[in-house]
């Protein structure tokens, strides 16, 4: 079978396992049974801006013409720095936008991947985020009206808590064993009075699975702009990774928006 189209971030969904799906242009390639097969993607020398469409030389932060990177509200700055957003004050990029993505209910939550982080993001983006991480279990710490207060509680976390994975660790499916409850009472008390009133008091534990028959021992990260072909027998799939047989990985969603062609 042979797709080609523009890549897209693999969409997920938790079931016992991670089922993914690769957006290739207009078709969609149920990944899962392509596991222990040979699968190859094909750079075709053309990148188009996942915000404007127009052909970019070079992709800025996972899609982004140089252009759309300075003025998409998709690219504003609280998208790394949610703390200052400052859509509820009305300045943004684009309100319509900020409407639907950062005046919305957000979580701040605590995950394993390759190490406990904490995190946010929007209430309609659960389980997605975490998958999206690689994360093997989530608990969601507290429930906020807008994306400044979830930065703020993030990043007053960050004195005690990574925000950030290690990537290589978590491919190697290297896991830290924490009690997630617990660590969610701790964090809860560390934070001021004033933030404890969002404090999630169900605990909403998720647990994920993700499909990897065998994790590399050493993880070779592979790209488009290293290599023109990608491939062999894909052995798994973790976040937004596809891991090969010889230890190579592709990190899908680094390459929205890069024409390719996909044989399975």
């Amino acid at each position: 079978m042979l797709y080609k189209g523009n890549l897209e971030k693999m969409i997920s969904e938790n079931n016992s396992e991670v089922v993914y799906t690769l957006p290739v242009g207009d078709d969609r390639i149920d990944l899962n049974p392509f596991i222990g097969k040979n699968i190859q993607l094909t750079f075709l020398d053309q990148i188009n801006c996942v915000a404007c469409g127009k052909k970019t030389n070079k992709s800025f932060s996972q899609g982004f013409c140089y252009n759309c990177f300075q003025s998409s509200p998709m690219a504003s700055e609280c998208i790394l720095r949610p703390d200052q957003c400052k859509a509820h004050l009305g300045v943004s990029r684009d309100m319509e936008w900020s409407k639907t993505h950062c005046l919305q209910p957000h979580i701040v939550y605590l995950a394993v991947s390759s190490n406990l982080k904490v995190g946010i993001t929007r209430q309609s983006q659960i389980p997605t985020r975490w998958i999206d991480q690689g994360a093997s279990a989530a608990i969601i710490l507290a429930t906020v009206p807008n994306r400044h207060i979830a930065g703020t509680i993030e990043k007053y976390l960050m004195q005690y808590y990574s925000d950030k994975t290690s990537w290589q660790a978590m491919l190697k499916g290297t896991s830290a064993e924490v009690d997630l409850v617990a660590e969610k009472k701790v964090a809860a008390s560390k934070l001021p009075v004033e933030l404890q009133q969002y404090i999630q008091k169900e605990d909403l534990l998720t647990q994920i699975n993700f499909p990897v028959s065998a994790y590399p021992d050493k993880v070779k990260s592979d790209s488009f702009d290293k290599s023109k072909t990608v491939s062999g027998v894909l052995k798994g799939i973790k976040g937004q990774y596809l891991i090969f047989e010889d230890n190579t990985v592709l990190n899908v969603r680094k390459h929205r928006g890069y024409l390719v062609e996909v044989s399975l």
